[in-house]
């Protein structure tokens, strides 16, 4: 039977929008490994949805009979950028171009206007003359579990929003703006914990037209990977 599924208003992206990482991650609860979720079309907070398992062992999200996104095994590979210096990063914070004008201010992930201890407020800096972007972030005791444990869809919505802004940096770039999350595959390699200061770094894999391809990592306090993931951006610039 299809599991009954609402996701708060709280946890947006775009207005109205669940954020891509978060619904990602519920998405790809228990699948265990790599796992790669597409994104089909925005999902709404806030409302009834469903949570269905397909002859294949994929898993799909439903709302009112249309397929929102699916959930699969997949294979990560992934060459990852080192952890970032903190020191370096706290001084670059927000200092990505489309930080500057960014589309859509109350995401859950990013959003400059989101309130301490209501959206994670990862914010994004360059890295010198590395193509990369860099942030930090101390998750609240709101994302945990009872021993303290952030919950696994919070680590794959760390990895959704900040892996846009190294595709973004570039000035031409603007023209793209706003993307959207259109697929992740994601791997949680560890765990991290309420009040336990981490670092992420994100990087251009490629970027092609409309569509553009990003690695990012997640990394604890003691330079440990917590989570990795590739995320494919597509671009919603003049659509509806």
């Amino acid at each position: 039977m299809p599991r009954k599924l609402e996701i708060a208003g709280r946890f947006r992206g775009p207005p109205g929008t669940a954020n891509g990482g978060y619904l990602a991650g519920l998405l790809a609860e228990g699948l265990g490994g790599a796992v790669e979720v597409t994104l089909r079309a925005p999902t709404p907070v806030d409302a009834p949805l469903e949570i269905g398992e397909n002859a294949d062992g994929s898993r799909s999200l439903w709302h009112e009979g249309a397929e929102l996104a699916r959930a699969a095994r997949g294979e990560l590979a992934l060459e990852l950028r080192p952890a970032p210096d903190p020191r370096e990063t706290a001084a670059r914070a927000g200092d990505c171009r489309a930080m500057r004008t960014h589309p859509f201010p109350e995401c859950f992930v990013c959003g400059p206007a989101r309130a301490v201890g209501d959206g994670l407020r990862i914010f994004p800096g360059v890295v010198p003359g590395g193509g990369a972007v860099a942030a930090l972030w101390t998750p609240d005791a709101s994302l945990a579990d009872e021993q303290g444990r952030v919950a696994p869809a919070f680590l794959w919505a760390a990895l959704d929003s900040p892996s846009a802004f190294p595709l973004l940096e570039p000035d031409s770039a603007r023209a793209l703006e706003p993307m959207v999350l259109g697929r992740i595959c994601a791997s949680l390699d560890g765990e991290l914990r309420a009040g336990e200061p981490a670092s992420l770094v994100a990087w251009q894999i490629g970027l092609d037209g409309r569509r553009g391809v990003a690695g990012i990592a997640l990394y604890g306090a003691q330079g440990n990977v917590v989570a990795r993931a590739r995320a494919t951006w597509i671009s919603r610039a003049g659509r509806a």
